[in-house]
């Protein structure tokens, strides 16, 4: 289960994990895969530096990278005050009064601002403090990031990936310096596209050629799908999803607990495409959260970042409540195998000996 990717990024394994817990990204690392922390939910720099000293002492040495939420174009944006009065007065009427409805309570102390990630001046913040920590790598879930940072990243030596959903999306990104693209099908949890994997990712592979490497994203849980990849032209995976419903992963995330009685009660056919958590089409568990933004007379989705300044609240409300009916999650079809919460390492495991056996079966069958 060794391929050029290893060699690049000084892992093991081609297994790269998103994840917004350090302790998921570090138990990755440490067990031969590539941890990669999102970003995002980090409003203020200095606790994200905080947590990535924190990576650096629980890695073991090993590589991690992380993940920004970051536009090619530089916006233009005011603070998030000035960015939340073009939220109109009906999308927040409807969202308190579907809190409501739902029997979501209020928090006593919340300053009822989004998360900031989302916006371009503070994914760039993150962006400096990473580069001053020992990283192998930074992703971008918005596309190719802006050639400074990326001019940045390659003079400390390193690698920049970017999420495609099209094979242009792909040539664009390799035109633009990105030395990894990340083939997300349509499976995938999170921003993701209309294409599926299955003809995603050969595509994108044929596209590309030796001018970067591909891994895939969509639909992942198993080491059959890593051996899958692999045999289109892969050369590692990305997988987010499936961390959800580890052990580590209740060690950060406020709230998880409930998520992951949700995860693990979810078939592959419970979740939905949708533009509700961002602004930007993202897959979700569907829940009657989402369900309640189906319904006629509900607002369409602002465009981002206006519309996580107006859910912001509400998902940090949802994720306290305890109610897993009404979880805001993002996750990949691939929640329909996530049926246990357990720990990283069992998991990479798990994985590595479905490669080995998924390649001695095709060996065999030739």
């Amino acid at each position: 289960m060794r391929t050029p990717l290893c060699e690049d990024l000084g892992i093991d394994y081609p297994v790269i994990a998103f994840t917004p817990s350090e302790h998921v990204a570090a138990a990755v690392s440490r067990a031969g895969g590539l941890g990669v922390l999102g970003c995002v939910r980090f409003n203020d720099p200095d606790e994200l530096d905080a947590v990535l000293d924190w990576m650096d002492a629980n890695t073991g040495g090993r590589p991690y990278g992380v993940d920004v939420v970051m536009p090619n174009k530089v916006p233009t944006e005011g603070s998030a005050g000035d960015l939340a009065e073009l939220i109109p007065p009906e999308h927040r009427a409807f969202v308190e009064r579907t809190l409501r409805e739902l029997n979501v309570p209020e928090l006593p102390d919340d300053d009822g601002s989004g998360v900031l990630g989302w916006l371009h001046s503070v994914a760039r913040s993150h962006v400096d403090v990473a580069l001053r920590h020992p990283i192998a790598l930074i992703a971008n879930a918005l596309g190719s990031p802006p050639a400074e940072v990326i001019a940045a990243a390659h003079e400390r030596g390193v690698k920049i990936a970017a999420l495609a959903g099209r094979a242009r999306h792909a040539l664009a990104h390799v035109a633009g310096g990105v030395d990894i693209v990340i083939a997300q099908g349509y499976e995938a949890g999170g921003h993701t596209g209309e294409i599926g994997s299955m003809v995603l990712l050969p595509e994108i592979v044929d596209a590309v050629g030796d001018a970067a490497t591909v891994v895939a994203a969509g639909g992942i849980g198993s080491g059959r799908q890593i051996a899958a990849a692999v045999a289109l032209g892969a050369d590692g995976v990305w997988m987010g999803s499936y961390w959800l419903t580890t052990t580590e992963y209740l060690e950060t995330m406020s709230g998880s607990r409930t998520m992951q009685e949700a995860l693990v009660a979810a078939s592959s056919a419970d979740t939905v495409r949708t533009r509700i958590f961002s602004g930007k089409p993202a897959r979700l568990l569907r829940s009657r959260w989402t369900q309640a933004w189906e319904q006629p007379g509900a607002p369409s989705a602002l465009p981002m970042p206006l519309q996580n300044l107006l859910v912001g609240q509400a998902h940090r409300r949802i994720s306290a409540s305890g109610d897993p009916s009404v979880v805001a999650m993002p996750v990949g079809q691939i929640v329909g195998r996530m049926n246990a919460v357990r720990p990283v390492a069992e998991i990479m495991a798990e994985l590595v000996g479905e490669f080995d056996d998924a390649a001695a079966r095709v060996n065999l069958a030739r």
